[in-house]
């Protein structure tokens, strides 16, 4: 492999195969970056993407292999999260500071998704930025300690961070999200749609190419940004409580299509022996009352948000679940 051009800049993104990553990872390839790429996976195995990629072997999970990673990186995108949605604090809380002391080293600016999981039923219906941060929640308590760890690392040691909070994902690549699994299971081959929320209960979902042009927007501008930027995406904000199963049926062309009530009693009835069910029974609250997020100060800054219309993202969210 020929090295990378010393003025080409480099983005390490860790988690590149995820959703997020690999939307980020295209959206910075775009402006020129040459991405890099910390795996576990085999050469058989890696994805053939729309860019180069600097394949490295390693475990986001060893500090050694992500310093080594980052060397000469500008950006790291802390895209990873623990496998089977659960040991967060065993796993989640070091691979962060993996991550954090690599870009400390690599004088690297972090670019870290944050998520909604550190409000509560006590939150109000619209957080902003400075809403206090109360997490009931074990997974919401680790996401907490991990904003944290990133504030200390800006304030105490110079590291750049730059933070986007948003909704729950869902669009092109993926695949473990309550759209895919739950509300549109089966994609443009749906034979029903699932309502997770009661109607008037409003929900926040984050179309994740629009989340990538975020990033790299602000990438764009990070001269400008202190060294802690944490902004919410608002997404596409499901305000009836039935907008989103809406527009699965006009994209599908079936008005007709059933609406069912998410079967809820299913994971309970499951938590006790699966993992995952149990984890994401943690998080039902979410569907239970209304969050929506203020993205005042991200437009602020960008003069507008990344915003692709809903059918056109649930036009091409369904056809990447019917190609799996």
């Amino acid at each position: 492999m020929s090295a990378t051009p010393s003025t080409t800049p480099t983005a390490l993104v860790l988690g590149l195969t995820g959703a997020i990553g690999g939307a980020i990872a295209a959206s910075l390839a775009r402006r020129g970056y040459a991405i890099r790429a910390l795996t576990r996976r085999p050469p058989a195995d890696r994805p053939a993407l729309g860019f180069p990629v600097d394949w490295r072997d390693g475990d986001a999970r060893d500090a050694a292999s992500v310093r080594a990673a980052a060397e000469g990186a500008s950006l790291i995108v802390h895209g990873v999260n623990p496998p089977g949605y659960a040991r967060w604090r065993e796993e989640a809380l070091p691979m962060l500071a993996n991550t954090i002391a690599a870009a400390k080293t690599a004088s690297a600016t972090i670019l870290f998704p944050g998520n909604v999981y550190v409000y509560s039923t006590a939150s109000p219906a619209v957080v902003s930025e400075t809403t206090p941060r109360q997490p009931t929640t074990r997974k919401g308590k680790v996401r907490l300690e991990m904003e944290e760890m990133l504030e200390q690392a800006a304030r105490d040691h110079g590291v750049r961070v730059i933070a986007v909070r948003a909704g729950d994902f869902f669009g092109p690549g993926v695949t473990n999200s309550w759209f895919a699994q739950a509300m549109a299971k089966g994609g443009m081959a749906a034979t029903s749609v699932q309502r997770l929320t009661r109607p008037g209960i409003g929900h926040a979902w984050a179309y994740v190419p629009d989340l990538a042009e975020t990033f790299a927007r602000l990438v764009d501008i990070r001269a400008e940004l202190p060294a802690y930027t944490m902004l919410n995406f608002a997404g596409h904000y499901d305000v009836t409580g039935h907008d989103m199963t809406d527009a699965v049926r006009r994209v599908l062309g079936r008005p007709d299509l059933p609406v069912r009530p998410f079967p809820w009693i299913i994971l309970w009835l499951a938590a006790p022996f699966v993992g995952f069910m149990r984890e994401a029974l943690e998080m039902r609250w979410l569907w239970k009352q209304s969050l929506a997020l203020d993205n005042r100060r991200l437009v602020g800054l960008l003069g507008a948000e990344p915003h692709t219309p809903l059918d056109e993202a649930v036009r091409a969210a369904l056809r990447r679940a019917s190609a799996r």
